[in-house]
């Protein structure tokens, strides 16, 4: 009774100050303290690292190729930080912020135990399965398109010591290929105009190509390019900000161009060499391989057929005048500082002769 009773008053208590109750997303957790870092470390020694990028950037690619390394470890999509609950969710209730850090806790000594938690649950996770690997260095990848920079804000709370990896690629055929991924994987999420759209291109694909239709209502290839620009450019600038030596940014194109040097480069930044005898013959057979096409072959091959999946400038061959010009006019700026051409194609300029 007495427990109800004061319950109640410091429910009355968080109305009056702030006209109403107040909501776990208000009590934002805590960042980890380096004290609290050097203690996971003793529990969970492995160097951690993280990769991100816009949805369809190629990072599930990045993932096969930077783990042939015998000390390197990753593996998919955890979404600690990139994706609703978040591992904050854990947390994140009230009742359970209370326990955490109230002050007859003696094992929390006198702080709010949320950081270390998150850590120990994560760093576990990502140990045990490098451990069945026999690696040492572990990482996960999860595209961050949801959260963008926040994403990174809550990465750099609970590992101020991890290393960040960002990939990016043409955002048009990053835009593209999500279409394509949505019209197989996730066709509950069509609207109507959308499932017309994809009937209309499954019975005579042909005037899309002749770029007399588009796949994309304007709408949505609006929202698209938004969405590339600010995935790209918060995602970069935080990381820039709350990771400094401990980021890098790497493009997909250059990747495929170069995949020695770049993968070279991005086991360097892990702390693990590339002089491995194999690693080099390791890398360039894995890059014949494209499961992810292979599974959207067999899964709706009337779909999957139309357009060379993981190859640069396939949005040359779909994109509308019309989508291209919505797209460079959002995007222009970015993708020219990333180093992506924004010139016309000739099939534009020959029509427009």
């Amino acid at each position: 009774m007495v427990n109800k009773l004061i319950q109640r008053i410091n429910l009355a208590a968080q109305v009056l100050v702030n006209g109403r109750l107040a909501t776990a997303e208000e009590f934002d957790i805590p960042e980890i303290n380096p004290e609290e870092v050097a203690e996971a470390k003793t529990f969970f020694p492995m160097e951690k690292f993280f990769i991100f990028g816009h949805a369809r950037s190629g990072t599930t690619l990045l993932t096969r190729l930077i783990r042939l390394h015998p000390k390197v470890h990753c593996n998919y999509q955890a979404h600690f930080f990139t994706r609703p609950p978040l591992l904050e969710g854990l947390v994140s209730d009230l009742e359970v912020r209370k326990w955490l850090s109230r002050s007859s806790n003696r094992w929390n000594r006198g702080q709010d135990l949320s950081p270390v938690i998150l850590r120990a649950i994560s760093d576990f996770i990502l140990e045990r399965d490098a451990r069945r690997e026999g690696k040492e260095i572990v990482g996960d990848k999860s595209p961050n398109s949801l959260l963008n920079g926040e994403a990174v804000r809550l990465l750099q709370k609970v590992y101020p010591d991890a290393r960040l990896i960002f990939l990016v690629r043409d955002g048009r055929d990053a835009v593209l290929s999500h279409r394509f991924q949505t019209f197989i994987d996730n066709p509950q999420h069509l609207t109507k105009e959308d499932e017309q759209i994809l009937d209309s291109f499954l019975q005579d694909p042909q005037p899309f190509f002749d770029g007399e239709r588009s796949l994309f209502t304007q709408k949505g290839i609006t929202r698209a390019a938004h969405g590339w620009v600010d995935n790209v450019v918060e995602t970069n600038d935080m990381a820039r900000q709350l990771f400094d030596q401990h980021y890098t940014a790497l493009r997909f194109e250059d990747l495929l161009k170069n995949p020695w040097d770049v993968m070279a480069q991005a086991w360097s930044f892990l702390g693990a060499s590339s002089d491995i005898a194999g690693l080099s013959d390791a890398v360039n057979s894995e890059l014949t391989q494209n499961p992810d096409a292979d599974w959207q072959q067999e899964k709706a091959s009337k779909i999957s057929f139309s357009l060379n999946k993981g190859k640069p400038g396939s949005w040359r061959d779909i994109f509308t005048q019309k989508d291209l010009q919505i797209f460079e006019r959002i995007a222009g700026e970015t993708m020219e500082e990333w180093g992506y051409e924004t010139s016309m194609p000739d099939r534009f300029k020959k029509r427009e002769k």
